[in-house]
């Protein structure tokens, strides 16, 4: 009677799990959309549509891989515009203003942002200041920065950069296995190594973390520290792609690192995160935006609809739990009319 009543269960619990935003629920939408994007504008599944777009959602993935170590800390980082921003310009101005060879401006892009973010993570840890005001303040101080060292006028990048960027290995876009091998490498971390599981449970619980042993101003900072690093490998990429890449490009992407989080199935209220369903959720996007400008969409419209998605999802998250937990009461415990009538005379 119980196995029958277990094998019952999975089917709902298969479902609660792809609706309430499980990480296998991006993987599902994803290969749908992909399905349906060729019926709803035929050739944009094509060859070059699709090389032209793995770039961008390479650049998204790393991105979001960054915004998922600070959520998971029950933060919320504003500061990936200027993150971004800072990353880009300093790959592009240090070689064409100031000569350093490409290699060093590719680690300072990388480990500039890197720097900044353990400087957010102390904010945040050791004076008690709020994430959103610590990144918010420090975007604001990035930007600025960015514009004074550029003195407003974008750099281009090095031939080297924008010949890797752009170019293909064995047919794959070079962008593309960047962010395989960076998602790749730091899911493995978060979820099987012993670093990983640090991060997440100070991300449950600061305070059971810290009866446990585990130093946690010092995980959390490392995760701020992480993310910046993540980012200013996504400026290298973006910059290297596109040549010249605007001083502030870095503002379309704040909505849409938080947008992949979601989708990906990161808990807002920290704890368990997958940084490759971010990953995967980043490729979900882009695939979005390039079918809506396929059939004509303006950006701004396009911000819309990811705005509908995100907000679609999370109040899936709520109200789903919430059903399934209202089917499965038993039939007992809920009162019945008549004795909840006769009991509310009594009183």
């Amino acid at each position: 009677m119980s196995n029958t009543k277990a094998v019952a269960e999975q089917p709902a619990s298969l479902v609660k799990q792809v609706l309430t935003g499980g990480s296998g629920t991006i993987w599902i939408a994803t290969i749908a959309l992909l399905l349906i994007s060729p019926l709803v504008a035929p050739g944009s599944l094509a060859a070059a549509p699709v090389l032209g777009m793995l770039p961008f959602a390479a650049v998204l993935a790393i991105a979001a891989a960054g915004q998922t170590l600070v959520v998971q800390q029950r933060g919320l980082d504003l500061s990936v515009p200027g993150m971004m921003a800072f990353g880009a310009v300093l790959v592009t101005g240090l070689p064409q203003n100031m000569g350093w060879p490409l290699w060093a401006a590719v680690v300072a892009a990388i480990v500039g942002p890197g720097l900044v973010g353990v400087l957010n993570g102390v904010l945040v840890t050791r004076f008690g200041v709020m994430p959103l005001v610590v990144t918010l303040g420090m975007n604001a101080i990035l930007l600025g920065t960015v514009f004074a060292f550029s003195d407003g006028t974008p750099a281009g990048a090095a031939p080297g950069l924008s010949d890797f960027a752009s170019g293909q290995s064995l047919g794959i876009p070079n962008a593309l296995i960047i962010a395989v091998i960076v998602l790749v490498l730091s899911g493995f971390v978060t979820q099987r190594s012993i670093v990983g599981r640090k991060l997440t449970a100070v991300g449950v619980s600061e305070c059971a973390a810290a009866v446990l042993g585990v130093r946690v101003n010092l995980y959390q900072t490392l995760a701020y520290g992480c993310a910046g690093a993540a980012y200013g490998t996504a400026a290298v990429l973006y910059a290297g792609y596109v040549t010249t890449p605007p001083l502030f490009f870095g503002d379309s992407y704040l909505l849409p690192t938080v947008a992949a989080v979601v989708l990906g199935g990161t808990a807002l209220t920290g704890g368990r995160a997958s940084l490759i369903a971010s990953g995967v959720a980043a490729l979900f996007l882009t695939q979005l935006g390039q079918l809506l400008r396929a059939l004509g969409w303006t950006e701004p419209t396009q911000l819309v609809v990811q705005a509908g998605v995100l907000l679609a999802v999370v109040l899936l998250r709520v109200l789903v739990p919430s059903f399934a937990r209202g089917v499965r009461q038993p039939q007992s415990t809920r009162p019945v009319p008549e004795a909840a009538e006769q009991e509310s005379a009594l009183r």
